[in-house]
This record gives C-alpha cells, structure tokens and sequence, in this order.
C-alpha cells in the first residue's frame, strides 16, 4: 500500500476531513516514527508494532552479477516486529472478517 493508497482508505473511513489534512496527518505519523529511528529511539504502535535500528558488523559478501568477494562496511538497519494484534489479524484473515479491536 502506498502513502496516496492509504490516505485514500482513511478519507473513505472519513470523508468529512479535508483531503490535504489527511495527507498532512499521514506525514507527520511516518516522519514521526522516522525522527524516532534517526534518534535511535524504539517506536512502538501497540497493537501493530515495534520498529528499531539493530547494527551490522562488517563482512564480507559476494557481488551475485560477478561473483567477486567484496567487503561491506557496518551498517544500520531497520528491524520491525509485528505486535499481537496484527499477528492475529493476519492469521484470521482480516480483510474477509474485518478488524476485532
């Protein structure tokens, strides 16, 4: 689902917000969680769940195109874990029976 995607979805659920605000709304959640991840903060949305920067040592690695050994240097990356609730969710087929909140 894409940003326009999911601003779309929540002006079904409410049409009487203003179709900027919602898109503002959307950013500032995203950017929200961003800042929170640039810190080096863990953002959790219960329910959803947690998103953290885990570090990568160095190593080393293979280019698949060439197959040349080449060294990759440390790294962050983005780690999420799903929350229980989207566990269920997914597990109970949410798009046929719909939230259970």
């Amino acid at each position: 689902m894409t940003r326009a995607e999911l601003v779309t979805n929540l002006l079904k659920t409410y049409p009487n917000l203003p179709p900027s605000l919602t898109g503002a709304m959307v950013s500032h959640v995203l950017n929200a969680i961003a800042e929170g991840l640039i810190k080096g903060h863990r953002v959790e949305v219960r329910g959803f769940g947690a998103f953290s920067v885990r570090h990568r040592s160095p190593r080393k690695a293979r280019n698949p195109k060439t197959g040349a050994r080449v060294s990759v240097g440390p790294m962050k990356v983005i780690f999420f874990r799903a929350g229980k609730q989207l566990r269920e969710w997914i597990n109970e087929d949410f798009l046929a029976n719909g939230p259970t909140y």
